[in-house]
């Protein structure tokens, strides 16, 4: 595949009211609205997209952690300020999950901690010190 713009990845949440998971992840996460088709958003965080989909119970494949029973996807965010965007979701109802912690790596120091979100997935808050090519 060749293109002038880079590739992007992205993940889609499924969450079982859409509605309220746009509203809570704009208050709890600062997250902007790209466009809502009704049970399925587009959102951003600092410029990264991310999408939720409404659980549709004509697509079995497509369930929330809740329905499952687990979640095997962890969202990884990189922030300025990890302690305060873990900090904020908690305020707002995310279950706190491993403490902020500095971790030796390869590249050097790096800040993270999470929580698990009101619709049950897992998110790791770290600087942003992963995101640097070395």
């Amino acid at each position: 595949m060749t293109t002038d713009s880079p590739a992007a990845i992205s993940v889609m949440l499924i969450v079982p009211d859409a509605d309220a998971a746009v509203a809570w992840y704009r208050s709890a996460l600062g997250a902007t609205e790209l466009w809502d088709l009704g049970g399925v958003a587009g959102l951003e965080i600092g410029g990264a997209a991310f999408f939720l989909h409404e659980v549709n119970p004509e697509n079995p494949a497509e369930v929330s952690p809740a329905q499952a029973g687990v979640t095997s996807v962890r969202v990884e965010l990189f922030a300025d300020d990890p302690d305060a965007v873990i900090a904020r979701a908690v305020a707002a109802g995310a279950a706190a999950g491993s403490p902020i912690q500095d971790h030796e790596m390869p590249w050097g120091t790096h800040r993270q901690g999470g929580f698990t979100d009101p619709f049950g997935h897992r998110w790791s808050v770290g600087d942003r010190s992963p995101l640097t090519r070395r």
